[in-house]
Formats: structure tokens, C-alpha cells, sequence
């Protein structure tokens, strides 16, 4: 029976080389053109896995997870203070193709902070933010605006409930004057009270009361008058 020699073809090195050079699994530090760093791991060539990217530029660094090159799972994400060259933690949570996304942490600065639901980068869904004033507002947002039904206490004690729309008070909501010890209950449109009553509440305990007390007025039909004011709101809205 004859021999058939079979020819073992030869890849040229370029090819060799390439293949080399692809990036699976767990990788010393790798360096980008740019001056990036990235140490973790890869997959296809790409950022995949856990990992720890420094930005050269910015000196911004994130360590947590990542798919197909972009953050996404839960990550860390600090800034570099050029003040003081120490890194300062500005977002803990969840990400997705590179944006927060799910459940995070936001550190504005020391005093102004939010917690709660993210969507493609902005506050969106239930969440707490802690505002540098003093004041803290808990409540339903979208595209960073509170957005739905919230809570918000001033500073100064007195605190709003119920519906916003834009950022701003728009529908049914109560206002607690917990400073002069009176409730004011109506409809709002972007941000002013339209229609409403006003009563005293906590008036005894109020630090700066009225001098009087509001004196009770009844309406025959105080349901019925809301309604038609808050339809006429909305009609010239």
C-alpha cells in the first residue's frame, strides 16, 4: 500500500503573532495606546469577567464586572482628587453595557447623596436623595427628576407628600407646616398650590404658631369643589 506524504502547511508569523496576542482568560496588566490600564479578566479579546480599569486622563478607576468590554454587573467606580491624590468613591452598584443600572450608590460630595434604582444612568424608580441643604426626598423618580408619588422633609421640618410630575409638586398632595402647626391639603400644578384647604395641625406643639388658630368653615360639598377647581386647573394646563 502506498505511503502519501501529507504537507504540513506553515501560518505565516503575522498570523502566529495574533493569535498570540488575543486576550482570553486572566491577563497581567494590559496597556492601551491611550495610557488605560486594565488588569483582570478577558473573553474574545474583550473585558470579561472581573476586572480593574484605570483611566490615565482622568485617573478615574472602576473594579467590578465586566461583559464583552463595557462595566456591567456590580462595580465599584472612584475619582482621583487632585487636591489631596487620593481616590474618592463616587458610585457603588449595579451597572449595565456601561451605565448604572439596578440598585447603586451616588456620592455627589460629602453631604449630598443618592440611594436607590438606576436606569441607563439616570435616577429612575424608587429612590432616597439626601440633598446638601438638609432636605431628603423618598419617593419614585425618572431621568433624575422625582417623578410619581414622593416624600420630601425640609430641612426646616416642614415636609410635602404626595404626587409629583418633572421634578416638580403636580397633582393631589398634602404640605405640613410643622413650623407654625398647619396642614395644607389640595392640588398643585408644577410646583404652586391651585386649590386646597388649610387647617391647623400640631398647633400646640408648633414652634412659631399662628397667632390665631383657623376657625372651622364647612362647605356643603367640599368634595365637589375641589373637583371642579382641579378640572379647571387641568384644562388651562
Amino acid at each position: 500500500m502506498p505511503y502519501i506524504k501529507t504537507s504540513h502547511k506553515t501560518q505565516p508569523l503575522s498570523t502566529l503573532l495574533d493569535i498570540k496576542s488575543q486576550k482570553n482568560g486572566l491577563r497581567c496588566t494590559v496597556f492601551s495606546v491611550s495610557g488605560n490600564e486594565y488588569i483582570g479578566e478577558w473573553q474574545d479579546n474583550k473585558k470579561h469577567g472581573n476586572g480593574t480599569q484605570v483611566w490615565k486622563k482622568s485617573g478615574a478607576i472602576y473594579n467590578g464586572e465586566w461583559k464583552f468590554g463595557k462595566c456591567d454587573g456590580h462595580g465599584t467606580y472612584s475619582v482621583l482628587l487632585p487636591e489631596t491624590k487620593e481616590y474618592a468613591k463616587k458610585y457603588c452598584g449595579g451597572w449595565k453595557n456601561g451605565k448604572k443600572h439596578g440598585h447603586g450608590t451616588y456620592l455627589y460630595n460629602s453631604s449630598a447623596v443618592y440611594e436607590g434604582e438606576w436606569s441607563e444612568d439616570h435616577r429612575s424608580g424608587w429612590g432616597r436623595m439626601y440633598y446638601e441643604s438638609g432636605d431628603i426626598y423618598e419617593g419614585e423618580w425618572l431621568k433624575d427628576k422625582n417623578h410619581g408619588q414622593g416624600i420630601i422633609r425640609y430641612a426646616n421640618g416642614n415636609w410635602y407628600e404626595g404626587t409629583w410630575r418633572d421634578g416638580k409638586k403636580n397633582g393631589n398632595g398634602k404640605f405640613y407646616y410643622s413650623d407654625r402647626g398647619q396642614l395644607y391639603e389640595g392640588f398643585w400644578v408644577d410646583g404652586v398650590a391651585k386649590c386646597g384647604t388649610l387647617s391647623d395641625f400640631g398647633r400646640d406643639e408648633a414652634p412659631a404658631p399662628t397667632k390665631y388658630p383657623i376657625p372651622q368653615l364647612h362647605l356643603v360639598d367640599m368634595q365637589l369643589v375641589l373637583k371642579e377647581a382641579q378640572s379647571a386647573c387641568l384644562h388651562r394646563c
